[in-house]
């Protein structure tokens, strides 16, 4: 591979950067195969890729697991749209007006470090074992995380911008709507990908308590049985999963903010 290739922030084609991603899968895949099919780790601790494949293959044919998989997507975009709904308003509202900002940081920061399991006890006696107890847990995982990016991200709009808007005879509102929101909104558009990868962490956390469906009980179910390939298939579909949902959050940043592409 050429040395100008790994020129700091260098852009690279598109079509090598498919061949790389690529390479780096078949490289894992391999590594995988080496370490299992050469008898250096026994299948108690690891399964093969072909013993995951054959274990996931009875996992949607034997025991209903794209149930699992439709009840833990809806889990994870219930609290991610919640979380999202009332962090990013209130993050421009932060970003945009300092005085909104000084009251709710220190309490928005002290939260963001609160561990979302420790929650968990609490939310059971709350809401039960049902479905809001497991949104919550990924509502509370989100939500301050969220609040804290985007206000940071608006907040760092170039001043400059601001002030050609008041000279130019912009409102504050004006300057809300028309300069801070467009110039933030690809990069709030970039931490809701990031926080929808955190809450797929939380929603595997809540499953592992009270739950009956979603690929969290269905890993806990497979350790009990020393099932290490379903327990692995289950980790790879929540990658998969994570891959397409990057993949069309990409997409559609790249249709919605054009003018962000040479970011």
């Amino acid at each position: 591979m050429p040395p100008s290739l790994f020129a700091p922030l260098k852009p690279v084609a598109p079509g090598l950067r498919t061949v790389l991603g690529a390479l780096c899968f078949v490289l894992f895949f391999l590594g995988w195969g080496i370490a299992t099919y050469g008898g250096f780790v026994k299948p108690l601790f690891l399964a093969s890729p072909g013993d995951s494949l054959v274990a996931g293959w009875a996992l949607f044919t034997e025991f209903g697991f794209a149930q699992d998989v439709a009840v833990t997507i809806w889990r994870v975009l219930a609290g991610f749209v919640l979380a999202a709904v009332l962090a990013v308003p209130l993050g421009i509202l932060m970003g945009a007006f300092k005085p909104v900002e000084a009251f709710f940081e220190g309490f928005v920061s002290f939260a963001r470090y609160l561990p979302a399991s420790a929650f968990i006890p609490l939310l059971i006696l709350w809401a039960g074992v049902g479905e809001l107890q497991k949104i919550l847990v990924i509502f509370i995982g989100s939500v301050f995380q969220l609040v804290i990016m985007v206000s940071v991200i608006v907040g760092s709009t170039r001043l400059d911008l601001v002030e050609a808007a008041y000279t130019l005879g912009a409102s504050r509102r004006g300057v809300v709507l028309r300069v801070l929101l467009p110039a933030a909104s690809p990069q709030i558009f970039e931490a809701l990908r990031l926080v929808l990868g955190w809450a797929w962490t939380y929603v595997i956390v809540a499953e592992l308590v009270g739950a009956s469906r979603g690929i969290g009980h269905m890993i806990i179910d497979a350790q009990r049985f020393l099932d290490t390939g379903q327990m692995i298939f289950g980790i790879f579909v929540i990658g998969l999963i994570g891959l397409v949902t990057d993949f069309l959050f990409q997409a559609a940043h790249a249709r919605l903010f054009p003018w962000a592409r040479g970011r």
